[in-house]
């Protein structure tokens, strides 16, 4: 006899994250459909048989979660240590763009330097620039994926935390080992390591316990 069940499921955020519950439930056996809206937050599964325990346990194992709960969290999941790295290098790349642009533009170019900002305030420009840019490159990804309103929606929510940690990161690194904010062959490197470093423990933990991610 074919049933349908209801599943409330939280975390996802874009049509790829329905695609990966839709495709956690359908490899069940005994499940015949499963229709997933982000949307709506509703995983609708038509099967034989299935329990609603088994259906679940699938959904928590793609990182989301199930009526509030999810998978037990632990730091010992490689797989979303990779996946959070990846995450984490392109948030970098974009970060990096706004924010080295902007430096350099007050370090090289005469109409900036006679402006004779503090380096705090070049600092602020350039962690904000990042930022923006950040999200900027977020949707052009995204985009392959979604609609480009959806795309820039998703890329706008996610991790703020994560962008200001990395930014705060890679200017506090180019102040203690320039003296202010400039680049040098020598230092982009530093900042890029601790840019990178920096969010991704937290990165991980996010995507471990809510399955939040997008690439």
């Amino acid at each position: 006899m074919t049933e349908t069940t209801s599943i409330v499921v939280e975390g996802m955020t874009c049509t790829g994250c329905s695609e990966r519950v839709k495709n956690a439930l359908e490899i069940i056996k005994g499940v015949i459909n499963a229709e997933v809206s982000h949307e709506s937050g509703f995983a609708i599964v038509e099967h034989k048989n299935v329990s609603k325990e088994t259906m679940s346990s699938a959904i928590k194992t793609t990182g989301y979660t199930v009526d509030g709960k999810g998978v037990d969290f632990h730091w010992r999941d490689s797989s979303i240590w990779r996946q959070s790295a990846h995450n984490t290098k392109w948030c970098l790349v974009g970060c990096s763009i706004g924010d080295f642009g902007t430096i350099a533009a007050f370090q090289f170019i005469p109409y900036l330097i006679a402006l004779e900002w503090s380096p705090m305030m070049v600092m602020a420009l350039a962690m904000f620039n990042g930022i923006m840019t950040s999200i900027a490159l977020e949707t052009f990804i995204l985009s392959a994926q979604m609609v480009l309103k959806e795309a820039f929606r998703v890329a706008i929510g996610m991790s703020l935390i994560s962008m200001i940690s990395m930014e705060a990161a890679m200017n506090l690194v180019d102040f203690i080992l320039t003296g202010g904010a400039k680049l040098t062959w020598w230092v982009i490197i530093p900042m890029l390591i601790a840019g990178f470093l920096t969010p991704w423990p937290y990165n991980y933990w996010r995507l471990k316990k809510y399955g939040v991610s997008c690439h």
